[in-house]
């Protein structure tokens, strides 16, 4: 199942580097989470409108599947200026009860997976699986560092890349196979 995930990422991205060691991480039970938060009809929470705009929507409507991306909501736009903090860590906030039980699918900020790690931490909640696959020079390697070493299901890669093709791409894997799964039961 991780090298059908790989292929996709390969595919969407052209870059054969996700297949090296330096790759995709896999950790504490991703697809047994995965699948059973589908099965319960859990929230997909995105940090972007891009990794949710590119969800498979046939799948998700077959899955009965919600996604929930908070980053353009005017209350989070507002409250993101009067507390200095990036909309990113406050739309993951504003997002915590569809996170709980839920996939999240982190391909673009940093702040939103520190932010996600930080609510884990604190016992806020328990996602599903955390997808934490953001792209960038700034803070991207070292949050994917700290999502490796939670307990909570995650998928990240180490290094720089990323983005919100990745996190989709992974999230669309994860619904083939859970349909797959479905169909040879």
């Amino acid at each position: 199942m991780e090298w059908q995930v790989v292929r996709r990422v390969i595919h969407a991205t052209a870059d054969f580097d996700f297949a090296s060691s330096q790759g995709i991480l896999f950790g504490n039970d991703v697809f047994g989470s995965a699948f059973n938060a589908i099965k319960n009809k859990c929230s997909i929470v995105t940090d972007v409108e891009m990794v949710k705009v590119a969800l498979n929507k046939t799948m998700l409507s077959n899955l009965g599947l919600r996604t929930v991306c908070n980053i353009a909501n005017e209350i989070v736009i507002n409250e993101s200026r009067t507390r200095n903090k990036t909309r990113s860590e406050l739309a993951m906030r504003y997002s915590s009860s569809e996170m709980a039980g839920g996939i999240v699918a982190i391909g673009n900020a940093p702040t939103a997976l520190y932010e996600t790690i930080k609510m884990v931490k604190e016992g806020a909640l328990v996602p599903a699986l955390i997808i934490g696959v953001p792209v960038g020079f700034v803070s991207a390697a070292e949050s994917k560092k700290e999502l490796a070493v939670t307990k909570i299901p995650f998928i990240t890669n180490i290094g720089r890349k990323g983005g919100s093709a990745v996190a989709s791409s992974i999230v669309n894997a994860i619904m083939l196979l859970y349909q797959q799964k479905m169909l040879n039961s």
